[in-house]
């Protein structure tokens, strides 16, 4: 899985936020609404986002949106004509709940002739937003410490082994006359995993950090 880039913050262990743009579709009393929702992480990100959509679906009744960024230091939301709080507001709470960081999301309505009234526009609109989210798929990403270790054959095999066991997950491996890896392991266990290596090889390897990161745990 891709890294996200956020910078690592030595105070914060996880961060969530969406894994790739997407979009999904539900149709309420003859009404489609279109869900979109993209990962973002600035202001100017958004706004583009939001235009495209837009300009995608511009003979749309509405095109409703909702961003939330930097643990909610910056977050903003539309009802794009339709009766105040019932989209926007609905929109952006849905993001909240899910605990999203860093995203955007627009919901499309093609009007099919029923009202639904406050209630059934919140219902619709925060539905759509919720399974565009879903289709985005919603990721949490855990702070990595990334490594490099030089070492010979034998003792990479019992490396290997050792990084297998805790989840590691391995970027590069080069072999010449030696095998020089470089890895990354969640934050919580990089000095046992240090402790580890230093056994396995009596005292003589120590990885080299290089970095902090957010990543996603390596799938077994």
């Amino acid at each position: 899985m891709a890294v996200n880039e956020k910078p690592a913050d030595p105070g914060v262990k996880k961060y969530t936020t969406l894994e790739r743009e997407a979009s999904a579709e539900l149709i309420e009393r003859k009404s489609v609404f279109i869900g979109h929702a993209k990962p973002v992480k600035t202001d100017e990100e958004a706004l583009e986002f939001i235009k495209k959509i837009k300009e995608k679906h511009a003979d749309a009744t509405h095109n409703v949106y909702a961003y939330y960024l930097r643990s909610g230091a910056m977050a903003r939301y539309s009802d794009d004509n339709e009766p105040q709080g019932t989209a926007g507001p609905p929109v952006l709470e849905v993001i909240k709940k899910s605990g999203c960081d860093d995203c955007a999301v627009v919901v499309t309505r093609y009007f099919g002739g029923i009202l639904l009234g406050a209630g059934g526009l919140v219902r619709a609109y925060a539905a759509a937003a919720g399974i565009a989210l879903e289709a985005a798929h919603i990721v949490t990403y855990e702070e990595y410490s990334v490594f490099t270790l030089s070492c010979d054959y034998g003792e990479y095999n019992k490396i290997s082994f050792e990084l297998e066991t805790v989840s590691a997950i391995i970027d590069k491996c080069d072999f010449t006359d030696k095998v020089t890896l470089q890895f990354a392991v969640k934050n919580d266990i990089r000095e046992s995993v240090k402790r580890r290596i230093a056994e396995l090889s009596g005292g003589r390897l120590v990885p080299d950090f290089l970095t902090n990161r957010f990543d996603a745990e390596k799938k077994r």
